[in-house]
């Protein structure tokens, strides 16, 4: 594709002649190659625009800049914003496959993921073949990628789109993070439904504080054709501000376009009767858990919103065995107790799951968790006092330290606690072990935090560290 049409509908300045023929797109000059357009961003730790020599050098057909730079001998392609270009260029350059595709986003703090793959179930029950891009991984056909970030960077996503409907996909359901909306990778995307799940602490470490957490979220809405708000959760209002096109709501708690009642618990899965323009239906799950009631109800109310029959919608919902590391009971070779191992790593995730587990647990209810280094220092207390009131027994250990002391962290979470029902464990693997060692006929133990994660990263390293492999070893 020529520059010239790469930049159709973009405000920009050109210095340098020519119209070269653009081959590729990059933003890091370790991948910059013969007849790529090179993106200089302005980023928090390093400028893009130190590395254009290198991609030049590299063969770069033309580079994106924020301000002309001297000693360089391709075009150069000066743009107001670094990051909607980007955006823009990506979606030129891939011929705007959003556009032939129906788009669902989801974003909220908890229930992304879970959401995500319901959605894909019943379009694919109703006969769509979908792609998916979240937090574990991209799937595109029979593809299976495992995830960097819950939603790419523009150029990765535009090209990830235009794979999957090449591969004959007519629909993709995607998470679509805080970050991502943030910092503009899905700038000038539209979106056919756009769900909520909920707002919690967490991230708070990129934004500033809760308002600038929720405005964030609430962008989503402003380029979504249906917006499906949970309205149970106290921050719908803000999201209702940001909706642009119609509005549909779902609810356990009160009046709804999409209401969810008679809900029945229990270790093996859930019921509930969903509720729509005066019809009910009842959906069965294989995954038990109050919160995976919202996530089935949003699910369902932006499939139903966008045509798909409700069979569909039931029979989609029922196929969902499970969504690794989210309420993931494990296999414990005949064991008379349970392990649950679920991605639980801010104050409000880890709550709900407790609580969940108190409704069917017939024995202790034992948690094992840590907190993330170099990440929101103030959820760690009240991720201590949560757990010691919710649960019988609370192992606190190491989750992903990162470059902090691990010690440091645990002192963070103790300071929260004030009962003796707690032990610390540092060394993680330790702690499982004596979690499994210690468990007593009937206790629950949720193993919180990893979740899919196969890693624990250390100083900067990641080592292998996948929690069903170790139960399933240490079982053994």
């Amino acid at each position: 594709m020529l520059l010239g049409d790469c930049l159709k509908g973009i405000d920009h300045e050109i210095r340098g002649a020519g119209d070269p023929d653009i081959t590729s797109i990059c933003y890091d000059s370790r991948k910059a190659e013969k007849g790529c357009l090179f993106f200089c961003i302005t980023g928090f730790e390093t400028d893009g625009h130190r590395y254009a020599p290198m991609a030049e050098e590299k063969g770069a057909a033309a580079i994106v800049v924020t301000r002309f730079l001297d000693g360089i001998g391709i075009p150069q392609v000066k743009v107001p914003d670094d990051r909607k270009a980007m955006a823009l260029i990506s979606e030129n350059f891939y011929g705007k496959p959003y556009e032939k595709l129906t788009v669902i986003g989801i974003t909220g703090t908890k229930g992304k993921t879970s959401t995500s793959y319901m959605v894909k179930s019943i379009l694919e029950k109703a006969g769509h073949k979908t792609g998916l891009i979240g937090t574990i991984s991209y799937m595109i056909g029979d593809k299976v990628i495992p995830a960097a970030h819950t939603t790419p960077e523009a150029p990765e996503l535009q090209k990830m789109l235009r794979e999957m409907l090449d591969d004959g996909a007519d629909s993709v359901v995607m998470e679509v993070s805080s970050s991502a909306l943030v910092f503009d990778r899905v700038y000038g995307m539209h979106f056919d439904a756009g769900v909520y799940t909920n707002l919690s602490q967490d991230h708070l470490d990129i934004h500033k504080d809760f308002e600038h957490y929720a405005k964030a979220k609430q962008m989503l809405f402003g380029i979504s054709g249906k917006s499906i708000i949970n309205t149970d959760d106290a921050w719908s209002g803000t999201m209702k501000e940001g909706v642009k096109g119609e509005l549909l709501t779902y609810s356990l708690m009160g009046d709804a376009d999409f209401a969810a009642k008679d809900i029945r618990l229990d270790v093996s899965g859930t019921e509930f009767t969903l509720g729509w323009n005066g019809n009910e239906k009842k959906i069965d799950l294989m995954i038990p858990g109050r919160f995976m009631v919202y996530n089935a109800l949003a699910a369902a109310a932006a499939c139903l919103s966008l045509g798909i029959d409700i069979e569909d919608v039931a029979s989609g919902l029922l196929d969902v065995k499970g969504v690794a590391g989210r309420f993931e009971k494990l296999d414990t070779k005949g064991r008379d107790f349970s392990v649950i191992l679920d991605y639980a790593h801010t104050p409000d995730s880890l709550k709900n799951i407790l609580e969940s587990v108190r409704h069917f647990s017939k024995g202790r209810v034992v948690c094992l968790f840590g907190c993330g280094g170099n990440r929101d220092r103030a959820k760690r207390p009240k991720m201590g006092e949560i757990t010691e009131e919710l649960a019988d027994l609370a192992i606190v250990t190491t989750d992903n330290p990162r470059f902090e002391e691990p010690g440091d962290i645990i002192n963070e979470i103790l300071s929260g606690m004030k009962k003796d029902n707690h032990v610390v464990i540092e060394n993680r693997l330790e702690a499982i072990k004596y979690a499994l060692d210690n468990a007593r006929k009937d206790d629950i133990i949720i193993l919180a935090g990893k979740g899919h994660e196969y890693y624990q990263e250390i100083k900067g390293i990641r080592y292998h560290f996948n929690e069903k492999e170790i139960v399933d070893e240490l079982l053994d």
